[in-house]
């Protein structure tokens, strides 16, 4: 993709490398990478969410924290906003940081961010954020992510680590030429392969699924959903409960078990804890045995067709894989613990295209060949500050200072935040109960955000600032296998006033007192010469190839990776001498049962897989009142939430909302047609959605993808989102006590057609409402960006924000949340 004249502007993304060609009007439009056999259909969202009206042209305060300074309040998300200069805004922003730090300490300061933010190896908001703050003297911080919280944890557990089964799966030339079963646990989701953190050049998982299909492997789709499979996938579809992937797993292992099938040579070399993973399976403990006819009862499906399924396994090379949204729910560790326990009875972990896989379908990178290669990137420094919270648990840490919970065999405790500073995600998105939620964020003295867009989390932040896109930097693009090493060359300018954000914590860094020390004396096109540089010199000391010089890969928008494609087989070395390769587990074997696990005594997670029955799956109490089961996963037509503003999200929205999928018969009992607007409802909130009715779908669930942007409509509590975000839904709870992940796969919810006459309009595709500043000596320029100087920052902190009583919620949850941390 080289930059000549009429070529277009090289640059990545998360979906993937593109280039942009610039109209005279100034839209943009993304081009495939020429070598990319598969683009990602994402690319066609791109154009809209470049130049809409929710970009934020310029840096705002929220009315009452500038009127009143920083203190908690319940009125972040409905009041408006005034427009300040970039020079009163920094000034503002970096006297805050300073008055938290000086008065409560660095451990008050939350460094709130994500990854998904840019696919740029420089301007990677959260290394940016982290790296500015760990400078400041530090921050709390987060630990693991929304998609992987469970499993991150677990797996070290089970098998010494998690990279060996979440970087190093067996790869997809293996699969395709060895393996005759796949046992699709949550499918294998063709939507997901178009994404991978920093992108890839050639997106090989879709032409991967296509070669197993000519093979003429058998897959094996277990899930309530036919869509998490292509259709061209030859495979017997499984409708199962949702929320019962473990009690299928154990019925199968305990038919394995029972007619004399499983590989008891495998499981005495290479495992511990098969005799009590045994004797669980014939209920030795509670007289239950976790037979077929047990599991049938519990998923669903027929006890013949189980015992068949197990009975094939046996006689076949089979891969036990997967998904990752089956342990983003309660008792997310069982399925992944009781996935790898069936794979390691059918003794064929290690083997070519058999054995055990965690993620097939839920990431592009999974499986794929290209080397992992160690890529430019920017030091952070170090965080002096030691506390740290599981990711999934904001609400928690903010709604419960000084209160104590279980994490991974400790026992920590939620530190005061009084600053929430914000840089790169939406947790409005990730999050689960937004309800909850929005009086999470009530309680920081000042939430301080960079954003590109007015999303949710910007209209309940305090200050906001600013931020470019992707398209309108420079940085250096790719992800960890990657093909391709991307020159992201600016093929926009920036919308308004917004800066990048390593310029905007460059600000505040001089003010703070540490400008050198942040930027090194670099500008960002130095900065990308240095990590280059370094990178290169690197690279080719390690043998791993010769970069050329920085202006010639600048000039060409690309260099292409040097590597043979790696084909891998999952624990390979560990199977063919388990003395020399041993795991990182205490016995240095698979552990079926763990022993530190046991010891810790926790309810929620035992010391080996086993079936604990959810608060909301379809046999829960629960669903008398709420008797539909929502999977809200991931979207098809955005990244998360990022370019739900684009065309491809747009098109797919019904009645101008999100869409539900739910089964005909479900609908009919409910007078629902297609098309007809919908309020999909529980206990915790509301939302508005477009019915789409179809049979790829079991009875009893419903689909409403994550993703769109939270639209609370005022005066409803619990809320009301107009737009179709599930996540006022989905529960606020752990996994468990072991792990603390995110549980938002799941939740009980009952749908009713729209009767409430005229319905609330979608208004997240605006921006907030302005004011004039209200403040004394401000006169009509305020807020144009035209102002002399800095005002002067929030005075002395207000133990209410001096907000009225009634309108300051207090700094400990309200004993009407019955939401319980562990």
């Amino acid at each position: 993709m080289t930059r000549t004249a009429g070529r277009p502007v090289p640059t990545t993304s998360h979906w993937g490398a593109f280039g942009v060609r610039r109209g005279a009007d100034g839209s943009v439009l993304a081009v495939p990478h020429p070598a990319d056999p598969a683009p990602s259909p994402l690319l066609a969202g791109v154009p809209g969410a470049q130049r809409h009206p929710t970009r934020i042209r310029r840096p705002a305060a929220r009315l009452g924290w500038l009127e009143r300074g920083p203190g908690p309040t319940g009125r972040r998300g409905s009041e408006p906003f005034v427009e300040l200069d970039w020079d009163e805004a920094l000034d503002l922003a970096a006297a805050e940081l300073a008055r938290v730090r000086d008065r409560h300490g660095n451990q008050a300061v939350f460094g709130g961010s994500y990854g998904w933010a840019s696919a740029g190896r420089f301007h990677h908001a959260q290394s940016q954020l982290h790296r500015f703050l760990s400078a400041f003297g530090g921050f709390t911080g987060s630990r693991n992510s929304y998609s992987l919280g469970t499993s991150l944890v677990l797996l070290p557990y089970l098998v010494g680590d998690a990279d060996s089964v979440l970087r190093s799966a067996t790869s997809w030339p293996v699969i395709t030429r060895h393996t005759e079963l796949v046992l699709a646990f949550g499918g294998i989701p063709e939507k997901n392969v178009y994404v991978t953190p920093g992108g890839v050049t050639r997106h090989g998982t879709p032409g991967h699924l296509a070669a197993l299909a000519a093979a003429g492997a058998q897959v094996a789709l277990i899930s309530p959903l036919r869509d998490d499979l292509p259709d061209g996938q030859p495979a017997r579809w499984y409708p199962i409960r949702p929320a019962t992937d473990t009690a299928l797993m154990l019925g199968l292992a305990h038919t394995l078990v029972q007619e004399g099938l499983y590989d008891r040579e495998f499981t005495d070399r290479y495992c511990t804890g098969t005799d009590v993973l045994l004797r669980y399976l014939r209920g030795e403990a509670d007289g239950v045995p976790k037979d077929a006819r047990w599991a049938a009862d519990l998923t669903g499906l027929p006890a013949e067709a189980i015992r068949d399924l197990a009975r094939r396994a046996a006689a076949h090379r089979t891969l036990v894989t997967v998904t990752w949204s089956l342990q983003r729910a309660r008792h997310g560790e069982q399925p992944v613990w009781a996935g790898l326990a069936l794979a390691a009875l059918l003794g064929q972990i290690g083997l070519p295209g058999g054995g055990f896989g965690h993620g097939y379908g839920s990431m592009g990178d999974v499986g794929d060949t290209g080397p992992q290669t160690r890529l430019p990137h920017l030091p952070q420094g170090r965080n002096p500050v030691t506390e740290f919270i599981p990711c999934a648990r904001i609400a928690d840490l903010l709604l419960h200072p000084g209160e104590s919970y279980d994490y991974d065999g400790t026992r920590r405790t939620y530190p005061d935040i009084r600053l929430v500073h914000w840089a790169g995600g939406n947790p409005f998105h990730h999050h689960q109960d937004l309800g909850r939620l929005r009086r999470a964020f009530g309680r920081p003295d000042t939430v301080l955000v960079h954003e590109t867009h007015w999303t949710a989390t910007a209209r309940h932040a305090d200050l906001v600032l600013p931020a470019t896109t992707a398209l309108e930097r420079e940085d250096i693009g790719a992800g960890r296998r990657d093909t391709h090493l991307i020159a992201m060359h600016r093929a926009a300018d920036p919308y308004g006033q917004a800066r990048d954000d390593h310029a905007i914590l460059a600000g505040l860094a001089e003010r703070l007192g540490f400008g050198q020390e942040f930027t090194e004396g670099r500008d960002t096109r130095q900065w990308l010469e240095h990590l280059y540089g370094t990178w290169a010199r690197e690279s080719a000391a390690s043998g791993a190839g010769e970069p050329p010089p920085f202006e010639e890969f600048w000039a060409a928008g690309e260099w292409e990776l040097p590597g043979r494609p790696a084909e891998r087989t999952l624990f390979a070395a560990f199977r063919a001498d388990p003395q020399s390769a041993p795991l990182a587990t205490p016995s240095g074997r698979i552990e079926l049962a763990s022993a530190r696990i046991a010891a810790m005594d926790l309810p929620d997670c035992p010391g080996h897989p086993a079936w604990l029955e959810p608060e909301e799956w379809p046999g829960a109490p629960a669903a008398a009142r709420h008797p539909l089961l929502l999977i809200a996963n991931q979207p098809a037509t955005r990244l998360h939430s990022q370019l739900d503003t684009g065309a491809l999200s747009l098109a797919a929205k019904v009645a101008g909302r999100e869409a539900v999928q739910m089964h005909p018969e479900d609908a009919g009992e409910r007078s629902i047609s297609p098309g007809d607007l919908v309020r999909i409802f529980n206990d915790r909130g509301a939302c508005l959605a477009g019915a789409v009715l179809t049979d790829r779908i079991a009875r009893g669930v419903v689909r409403l993808p994550t993703g769109a942007w939270f639209d609370p409509v005022p005066g409803h509590e619990p809320p009301l989102c107009a737009h179709g975000n599930p996540n006022v839904l989905t529960a606020d709870v752990p996994s468990s006590r072991l792990s603390q992940g995110c549980t938002g796969q799941h939740a009980l919810v009952e749908i009713e057609r729209w009767s409430g006459g005229e319905p609330p309009p979608v208004t997240v595709r605006e921006p907030p409402r302005f004011v004039p500043d209200p403040r004394p000596g401000s006169g009509p320029n305020s807020g144009s960006g035209l102002g002399s100087g800095a005002a002067p920052g929030p005075g002395p902190e207000p133990r209410g924000g001096g907000t009225p009583p009634s309108a300051t919620p207090p700094r400990h949850e309200p004993p009407h949340d019955r939401e319980s941390t562990p």
